[in-house]
């Protein structure tokens, strides 16, 4: 039997994903009482969905009108419910390039700090054949060492031609990137950029998701500057990084939806 709580995200699930995919409009009137017929429960089952809406910003109730749907501006867009969401909506390819394009401001400079506290934190750490580099006790890889594995992971997935273990190295290698900064701000947007990365499983179109030897060699030229220290090297490498990967999408982004700037996404 399905619990409270399992009516209460098929709900949320449903409503957010009509929502994004602009089946119910901004303007349009939410009334629970259709929506609990439609799906088959209660309306406090509706109106739980709804408050989660309302802090994601997709929804507003106003007084003697009833709950209204937000457009676009009004949204959480860096929430991961909501990049999953468009993630799956025809705002797949604008989402990839708002998000990469925020990303270009972000992880250039996490790289750089990743490589600076690599120094700072303990100059004679390296990769060594016996495997990444630990911090001074000994304990656990440094930032810098935890960006190579993932990205020396990345290589190997590529190998075995296994996607699976590709994308879990690659949110594995952006995430050891924010959050080894030492920024408390980066680290939070690792849990977007991880949602931001996890779309890429459900697009169709093989070009974008192809698991590349080249990709592959531009994480590690991160990583391996990050290790040695060099700061520049480590934020231009991030830079050309995400700059090739944002050129891929607007490639491979539909037509119609490189020239409105509005294309789907995924």
């Amino acid at each position: 039997m399905t619990t409270a709580r399992g009516l209460h995200a098929q709900v949320l699930e449903t409503l957010g994903q009509r929502i994004v995919d602009g089946e119910l409009a901004p303007g349009t009137v939410v009334r629970p009482e259709t929506i609990a017929d439609e799906a088959g429960v209660s309306r406090s089952v509706v109106r739980e969905a709804l408050r989660v809406l309302q802090s994601l910003g997709l929804v507003e109730p106003r007084q003697r009108v009833g709950t209204l749907v937000r457009p676009t501006a009004s949204w959480e867009l860096l929430a991961p419910t909501v990049i999953r969401w468009r993630g799956a909506s025809p705002a797949y390819f604008a989402q990839q390039r708002e998000l990469l394009e925020l990303r270009l401001g972000v992880e250039p400079v996490a790289a750089s700090l990743v490589a600076a506290r690599s120094v700072t934190e303990d100059p004679t750490a390296g990769p060594t054949d016996d495997g990444p580099a630990t911090d001074p006790a000994g304990t656990e890889p440094t930032p810098a060492a935890a960006v190579l594995a993932a990205a020396r992971d990345m290589t190997d997935a590529c190998a075995r031609d296994d996607s699976r273990a590709y994308l879990e190295a690659d949110v594995r290698f952006h995430r050891a990137l924010l959050t080894g900064s030492g920024n408390a701000v980066f680290a939070h947007f690792a849990g977007t950029v991880e949602a931001l990365l996890r779309t890429r499983t459900s697009e169709s179109r093989d070009t974008i998701t192809r698991w590349t030897h080249d990709a592959a060699a531009r994480h590690e030229a991160v990583a391996l500057a990050a290790v040695a220290g060099d700061a520049d090297a480590a934020s231009a490498a991030a830079t050309a990084l995400l700059r090739v990967t944002r050129e891929e999408f607007i490639a491979e982004a539909p037509a119609a939806g490189r020239q409105a700037r509005t294309a789907p996404t995924r």
